[in-house]
Formats: structure tokens, C-alpha cells, sequence
């Protein structure tokens, strides 16, 4: 059976290799064709979710829809995930609260909570028809301060957040849940679906972390994404710079346990 994220796997390496202005070439896309993956986080006033929680939390729900059985062939998700997979990874994050975050809930999605903080990752779709739920959140305002989560558990995946660019936590949330997709999709490719199957027991738990940059240079896969999946089980989110940060960053660094 074809995997969910087979073709995001096919194409990340030469992704990885594109010149940093190729990253945002969207001369094919028109306004009305761009799809995208909204991810809401749950921001209420008091208390306000920790931030290194929250980003973990997304992480997880992003990955959980594409894999959720109800994304597979013949089911109910399957037509909308795989026409987002097969065309440009975006996300969306929003922020909620109170009873605009109860409303989210109702759409098709799939929640993760990580020390009290909450994120929902919801089946991606046309962006020019996204439910009224999602198009009134917020996009801005979703930073939160820094937090100090210290080191990374055993046996757990971890996203090392790029050191030397500032995101704010939605965008952040955004990058650490492509990080988890290519994750999955390589173990899947590389023939390591009982690893795939452990961590999908786990609820896909992760840890994010902002490294030194000693640690974030030697973590960097380089210009052979190939070799340091296989030697250091590495990969690499680079971003099209749409928002935030320049064309061609990359933004976080997953690395499997």
C-alpha cells in the first residue's frame, strides 16, 4: 500500500538542494489552487501555555492527521491530504481561545496536549475556502516567551530549532510540524516502519529544543541530505521565506533517537 507521505519523502532531498530562490517559485499556483494545513494553538489569556510545550504539541498533530487512518486510501481524509502532500507543504498557524477554540474543535482534525499546552492540527484545504472557524483566529500574536525545558528525554525525536533566526512560536509551530512529517515520511522509506509504528504508539512525542550552534552546525545535514539520513538519521525543514525568515533557511534540524 502506498504510504500517506510517500511523495513528500521522493522529493526531499532535491528540495533540500534548490537554489534559496527557487524555494518560493509559485508561478504555477494560482490564488484559488493554494492548499495549506491549519494549525491552531490554544493561547488563552491566564495561564498562557509554555511555549517549548506548545511547539511540541503541534509537532505531534501534524504529523497524527497525515497519519490517522482516516487519511489513508479510502478514507474520508485521504482526497485532501494527499492533494496537499503532493503539492507545497504550508501550514497556517492560528491562535485560540475560549469559545473560538471550542469551535475549532468541531472541525475534522486531530488534538495533542503536552503539559497542559494544546494544539490542533485540522485536514488541510483550499486556503480560499477555509471554514469561518479558522479565517477569523489570529495569525499575529501567537509569541510567547522563551522557556528553559532543559535537556531532551531519551528515546524521543528531537527538532533543533535554528539558533541564529527569531520565530515567533506560530511560526516556529509551522516548521517543527514539517520536521515531523519528514521524519515519518523517511523511516518510512528507508524501511523503517517498526520505528514509525513505536513512535506512532507514542503519540508522536517529541522534544524541541534551541541547540548551541556548535550543536546546530554538527547536526546540519550539509549538501548531502542523502548520507546524513542514513550515517546520522538527520533532516532538514527549509523554508520557502513566505513569512519571517529568507528563502531558502533552514529552520529546524529533526534528528530520530
Amino acid at each position: 500500500m502506498n504510504h500517506p507521505l510517500d511523495p513528500l519523502a521522493a522529493r526531499y532531498a532535491t528540495w533540500l538542494r534548490l537554489p534559496a530562490e527557487a524555494t518560493n517559485d509559485t508561478a504555477d499556483e494560482t490564488p484559488e489552487s493554494v492548499r495549506a494545513m491549519p494549525v491552531v494553538l490554544r493561547v488563552e489569556r491566564d495561564p498562557a501555555p509554555g511555549r517549548t510545550p506548545l511547539l511540541e504539541a503541534a509537532a505531534a498533530a501534524a504529523i497524527a492527521v497525515c497519519l490517522d487512518p482516516r487519511a489513508e486510501p479510502g478514507g474520508e481524509w485521504h482526497a485532501e491530504v494527499d492533494a496537499w502532500v503532493r503539492g507545497r507543504i504550508r501550514k497556517v498557524s492560528r491562535r485560540a481561545r475560549g469559545a473560538h477554540w471550542a469551535a475549532v474543535l468541531e472541525l475534522p482534525g486531530t488534538t495533542v496536549e503536552v503539559d497542559g499546552a494544546e494544539a490542533r492540527a485540522l485536514v488541510p484545504g483550499l486556503v480560499a475556502e477555509a471554514p469561518r472557524e479558522v479565517s477569523r483566529l489570529q495569525i499575529s500574536g501567537s509569541e510567547l516567551p522563551d522557556d528553559e525545558p532543559g535537556p531532551p528525554p531519551p528515546g524521543r525525536p528531537v527538532l533543533w530549532l535554528n539558533p541564529h533566526v527569531a520565530m515567533t512560536a506560530g511560526k516556529a509551530a509551522a516548521q517543527v510540524g514539517h520536521a515531523t512529517m519528514l521524519l515519518a515520511a523517511l523511516l518510512h522509506g528507508s524501511g523503517q516502519d517498526e520505528h514509525l509504528k513505536a513512535w506512532t504508539e507514542d503519540g508522536f512525542r517529541c522534544a524541541v529544543r534551541t541547540p548551541d550552534a556548535a550543536t546546530w552546525a554538527a547536526a546540519h545535514p550539509g549538501d548531502d541530505p542523502d548520507l546524513a539520513w542514513r550515517t546520522r538519521s538527520v533532516v532538514a525543514v527549509r523554508d520557502a521565506g513566505f513569512t519571517e525568515v529568507d528563502p531558502g533557511t533552514v529552520t529546524v534540524i529533526a534528528q530520530w533517537c
